[in-house]
């Protein structure tokens, strides 16, 4: 009898030891019963930390997360024409520079979810009116166009104009810069999803774009890909993610510092 009350009393010594040695976890608090009854750390998540990436020096300046397609140089590496072939748009000065007639240049990548940004310059000698003056056009997944345009003293239709989405959303305010001046978009763009009825979205494609750091899209919802002559939501074709595309309108219309972080 004494030699089991000793060995339980060195189980219960060794019990203790190791219980005050072992990590403290507090209990989870109780559910509230009102909110008076709560404390701040019931709403505090600390794990996993957020994740950190490091700016650009300036606001246009590419993220360390964000994929350069265009800074100044090379052009062959990123983009393509319409077919898959060298492009023939030029690089001048550092500037990528539309070509009457050479088509559009598209990404190698494919993207769906975005962050761009894109700064482009029409040209300084005005000529032409309406759409026939520094158009071109960046297009999303290959298919949803922002519309690049000299709108500054040009009139057009109001879906037409510079920072609207073609055809669908006029901009919100028109705060284009003068002839042979940089401007910038920053655009926002949450793909499509397709369910079982592939001529329908699941979730239709959101835009959000500022030009020259002034919101003109507003989280917008698209009918449908962009079309010069028709109704969009005509023409709904399932699709996954696509080029970014820069069109060839006819202008020499310039663009630098193009990047993109994927979303």
């Amino acid at each position: 009898m004494k030699k089991l009350l000793t060995i339980t009393l060195m189980l219960g010594a060794c019990s203790y030891c190791f219980a005050q040695n072992a990590p403290v976890t507090p209990p989870p608090p109780a559910h509230p019963s009102g909110p008076d009854k709560m404390i701040p750390g019931m709403t505090e998540i600390w794990d996993p930390e957020v994740k950190i990436v490091e700016p650009g020096k300036t606001n246009s300046e590419a993220p360390a997360d964000a994929i350069v397609l265009f800074n100044g140089g090379d052009i062959n590496s990123e983009w393509t024409d319409s077919k898959g072939n060298p492009s023939k748009w030029i690089v001048q000065d550092g500037e990528l520079v539309c070509v009457r007639g050479s088509g559009v240049i598209q990404s190698k990548r494919k993207f769906g979810s975005v962050q761009l940004h894109v700064e482009w310059k029409t040209p300084s000698e005005v000529k032409g009116d309406s759409q026939g003056r520094g158009n071109s056009g960046v297009f999303l997944q290959g298919l949803y166009e922002v519309q690049v345009l000299d709108s500054y003293n040009n009139r057009t239709y109001r879906n037409g104009q510079a920072g609207s989405l073609y055809k669908q959303y006029a901009p919100l305010v028109n705060v284009s810069r003068k002839p042979g001046e940089w401007q910038a978009y920053d655009i926002i763009y949450t793909a499509p999803t397709f369910g079982a009825d592939t001529t329908v979205y699941a979730t239709p494609p959101r835009v959000t774009v500022l030009h020259n750091g002034v919101l003109v899209q507003n989280n917008v919802v698209l009918r449908g890909p962009t079309e010069y002559i028709g109704i969009p939501e005509y023409f709904i074709k399932v699709h996954g993610p696509g080029s970014l595309i820069l069109q060839d309108h006819g202008n020499p219309v310039a663009y630098r510092n193009i990047w993109i972080r994927e979303l």
